[in-house]
């Protein structure tokens, strides 16, 4: 166990300034006077591309690089592009996720009291995503083909490192859950486009071959176009997905739609070494600066990171301090008046912070 950890703080763009300072005000006031965590700001992103002309500084990246975890804002300003075409403001989150070597990303589709899915008799809807992340589709940015203005080729990678450690990681991470609301099942499914590209029939086969060192688990596939289908029609059926990266980026949207939209959608972002841990949802500098942003997904981020940080280091406080995060939030949606505009509420980003942060020092 650590005596403090560090953590970095880039704020980005849009809402994230707001967003992120909300989540680190919710951390100081779970912990008190006794924190042991140790926060440092850093510049990245769109804006800063425009104010310097670069998108991630080095001084930035070493920070994110040394610290224990990272916490992100949001980042990307309409516009705001590289010569080729492609966003600035992204440059940070895939660099880190290419540096790093930040494989698994993990997005809790998870339907909290209080939030109404636009799902008719959705039920219980609590699940994970298992995105894999430095391969696939979108392993190709900025190395695909453009010939002559004509034709323009992006290859999709699979490597079997790459699949067995996401394959592994999903199983392990159902080892850990409840199962899936509907049944209790612990069960990982593998979503894929096996009967078309050989790409996906690879990954199914290496899954297949995880899965049977997994007997406790149980393993099933689904296509891609048919879990568009059942993540609307039968959400509590899932535990586990797991999945290449372009799969994992649009399902997780969609997962997001049913409970409650992207501001209530954290993620993780994970490696063997670093963790970075943010909202899904983007900068939405249409409403950055009135005070309406949604920070609940930001804040939900920050428990996933202290649990994530507290079982890597053996530290029962920050397992504790990430439940308390939890409760809070569950206490605070649960309250009509501490929703935020995007749910139907009206409550501003102030309020429900001072909301969260009260009940976190036992005021509420």
């Amino acid at each position: 166990m650590k005596t403090t950890y560090e953590i970095c703080v880039v704020h980005g763009d849009g809402i994230g300034p707001e967003v992120g300072k909300a989540t680190v005000r919710a951390l100081e006031a779970a912990f008190g006077d006794t924190s042991p965590l140790h926060f440092s700001e850093h510049p990245a992103g769109a804006q800063h591309f425009l104010e310097a002309g670069e998108s991630f500084p080095g001084e930035t990246f070493e920070a994110c690089r040394a610290a224990d975890a990272i916490l992100h804002g949001a980042a990307g300003m309409p516009g705001v592009v590289h010569p080729d075409g492609t966003e600035a403001g992204l440059d940070f989150t895939l660099t880190l996720r290419g540096k790093l070597d930040l494989y698994a990303n993990v997005r809790p589709i998870k339907l909290l009291p209080g939030v109404r899915s636009p799902l008719r008799d959705a039920g219980a809807i609590d699940y994970v995503i298992v995105r894999e992340n430095s391969e696939g589709l979108y392993a190709a940015r900025g190395a695909g083909t453009l010939l002559r203005g004509e034709v323009a080729v992006d290859p999709l990678v699979q490597t079997r490192k790459g699949i067995e450690r996401i394959v592994r990681f999903a199983f392990e991470l159902a080892r850990t859950r409840g199962g899936a609301p509907r049944d209790g099942r612990r069960r990982v499914t593998c979503c894929d486009k096996a009967n078309v590209l050989r790409s996906y029939a690879f990954f199914r086969s290496v899954f297949d071959e995880i899965a049977a060192q997994y007997p406790d688990v149980e393993a099933e596939h689904v296509l891609i176009d048919a879990m568009t289908v059942h993540l609307i029609n039968r959400p509590s059926h899932y535990d586990v997905i797991v999945t290449e990266n372009m799969f994992g980026d649009i399902i997780s949207d969609l997962g997001a739609a049913t409970i409650g939209g992207m501001g209530m959608s954290p993620s993780a972002e994970l490696g063997d070494g670093n963790g970075f841990f943010q909202a899904s949802h983007g900068s939405a500098p249409d409403i950055a600066g009135k005070g309406i942003a949604n920070p609940y997904g930001t804040v939900l981020a920050s428990a996933l990171m202290l649990n994530w940080l507290g079982r890597r280091h053996a530290d029962a406080r920050l397992v504790e301090a990430a439940d308390r995060i939890e409760a809070a939030v569950n206490f605070a949606l649960a309250d009509e008046m501490a929703l935020s505009r995007d749910l139907g509420g009206t409550a501003g980003s102030e309020e429900i912070t001072d909301i969260l942060c009260a009940r976190l020092r036992g005021r509420a």
